[in-house]
C-alpha cells in the first residue's frame, strides 16, 4: 500500500512538473497578404503575407507563404455570413527583436470567405520546424515533449482588385495562440514570457 501511495505521488508530481515546464503564447499581428505567382503546387495559388505584432515572446516579424486551393472544398457557413471554404497549406519564418528565428509549417488550415459581409476568416495550425537563438532545438524538444502548438486566427480585408474582381492586396489582423515548452522557447528575460 505504501508502494502505490509513493508512486501515485510520483506521477502526481511528475504530472505537475511537466504541465510547469509549459508557456502560454499569445501574439497579436497586423499586416497584408497579396497574391504572387510562386507556383508551391498545381491547382492552387499561393499569397504571400507579411506580419508584424508582438506579445508573450516579444516584438515580431512574420514572414509566409500560404497555398489555398484553387477551387473552394465546400461552401456553408463563415463568420457571421456563408461562403466559400479553402484548404491551405505551407508555412512561415517568425522573426524576433534578438535576431531569433522560428521556422514553423501549416499541418492544419481553412479560408473561409464570408460573401455576407466581404471579409475573410482565416485559421492555421503550426508545427515548428526549426529555431534559432534563444529558438534553437525547439523542434527536437516540441516533437519530444508533444506540446507545442500555435493557432492563428485572422481576418481578411479585401484594398484592391484586378479587372476580375478578384482580391490581390488584403490586410491581415489577429492573433496567435498556443503553448510552447519552456525547453522550446530557451531562457533569458524574453523567453520566460512578459
Amino acid at each position: 500500500m505504501k508502494h502505490l501511495a509513493a508512486w501515485a505521488l510520483m506521477v502526481n508530481l511528475g504530472a505537475a512538473g511537466v504541465y510547469a515546464q509549459q508557456r502560454p503564447v499569445k501574439l497579436t499581428y497586423s499586416g497584408s497578404m497579396v497574391a504572387t505567382t510562386i507556383d508551391l503546387g498545381p491547382n492552387t495559388i499561393t499569397d504571400e503575407e507579411q506580419l508584424a505584432g508582438e506579445g508573450t515572446l516579444g516584438k515580431f516579424t512574420f514572414r509566409k507563404l500560404r497555398t489555398d486551393e484553387a477551387a473552394p472544398s465546400s461552401f456553408g457557413s463563415c463568420g457571421a455570413g456563408a461562403g466559400p471554404n479553402y484548404k491551405v497549406v505551407t508555412g512561415g519564418v517568425f522573426r524576433f527583436e534578438d535576431g531569433s528565428l522560428l521556422t514553423v509549417k501549416i499541418t492544419e488550415g481553412n479560408l473561409c470567405v464570408d460573401l455576407d459581409h466581404l471579409v475573410g476568416h482565416l485559421t492555421e495550425t503550426y508545427q515548428i520546424i526549426y529555431g534559432t537563438g534563444r529558438f534553437e532545438g525547439a523542434a527536437a524538444s516540441c516533437s519530444v515533449a508533444q506540446d507545442c502548438t500555435l493557432k492563428l486566427t485572422g481576418t481578411l480585408g479585401a484594398v484592391l482588385f484586378n479587372a476580375s474582381g478578384n482580391a490581390k492586396l488584403l490586410t491581415n489582423t489577429g492573433e496567435f495562440e498556443g503553448t510552447l515548452s519552456a525547453s522550446a522557447i530557451g531562457g533569458g528575460p524574453q523567453g520566460q514570457g512578459r
